[in-house]
């Protein structure tokens, strides 16, 4: 498995598994009132800040017990490239949501959560389309 790849799983991985565990707190603290009222910007902050500790501390477990140096060649290179212009239409898209949430005078968690769940989709679907170009094959047009 070439090392781009395996940094695609561990960011698949990250993204998943912070956003599981921001989900289940902010969702346990919900309670009797309205989903809105809940404190949500810790976790928010905790579960981003994880999730980048996470993906760094992985990679570098997967560099130090890889048998062979991290290189990339011309081929992971347009394959990282593929899968970040994948994934940065969800960063637009969430772009746009937050402004139009914000036009409409939403609540900030409404809007936060919102740009949140769209920057997790778009590292998801950046890594799934890498990991898919790398089992599949990689055709640049």
């Amino acid at each position: 498995m070439a090392f781009e790849e395996k940094r695609a799983w561990i960011m698949l991985g990250t993204s998943v598994g912070a956003y599981a565990v921001y989900l289940a707190v902010v969702l346990g603290r919900v309670g009797d009132g309205p989903v809105g009222d809940v404190a949500y910007v810790v976790p928010l902050l905790w579960s981003i800040g994880g999730a980048i500790v996470a993906a760094i501390v992985l990679g570098i477990l997967a560099v130090a017990f890889s048998r062979d140096a991290p290189q990339t060649d011309a081929r992971d290179r347009e394959i990282g490239r593929f899968g970040e212009y994948v994934g940065q239409s969800f960063v637009v898209i969430g772009g746009v949501a937050a402004l139009a949430m914000a036009m409409l005078e939403l609540d900030y968690f409404w809007i936060a959560n919102t740009v949140y769940l769209c920057f997790v989709l778009s590292a998801i679907l950046g890594s799934i389309a890498k990991i898919f170009a790398y089992r599949r094959g990689f055709h640049p047009w």
